[in-house]
């Protein structure tokens, strides 16, 4: 217990003698962190609505209505965690699933939209589970 009771007291001297250093790094990080989300924010490029599988037309049309959707998770926050999206608060962003013919689970073709529901002018379309996106334009 003392070992570590002094372990913890050493991060928190470094911490704080960081500070006295460097002076304010929270500050800092902060905007460090949303010029790296703004860097790392890479969509492929676009995709017209016309070149989208039948399916991803027939969800952005569920969106639009507002449902039912065919699965559960569909409508749930997307958190952009891959930061290839442009970078908003969270909440701004929400998933839903574009079917896969002949596939059993839920498969790897997804939407993304921003803003709020029912919305459909700020969407991504991934067909490998958001490993990259192409801005959906019509």
């Amino acid at each position: 217990m003392a070992r570590k009771w002094l372990r913890i007291k050493g991060v928190l001297i470094g911490a704080s003698t960081l500070c006295a250093l460097f002076g304010s790094v929270p500050g800092a990080f902060a905007r460090d962190y949303a010029a790296s989300a703004e860097a790392n924010a890479q969509v492929q490029g676009t995709v017209a609505l016309a070149q989208l599988p039948r399916e991803a037309v027939n969800t952005l049309n569920l969106i639009a209505a507002g449902g039912p959707y065919p699965y559960e998770k569909d409508g749930i926050v997307f958190g952009n965690r891959e930061r290839l999206l442009p970078p908003h608060r969270r909440g701004y962003y929400h998933e839903y699933t574009v079917p896969t013919p002949r596939a059993r689970n839920r498969g790897a073709r997804r939407i993304v939209c921003g803003g709020p529901l029912k919305r459909t002018d700020d969407c991504y379309y991934s067909d490998d589970h958001y490993t990259s996106f192409n801005r959906i334009v019509e």
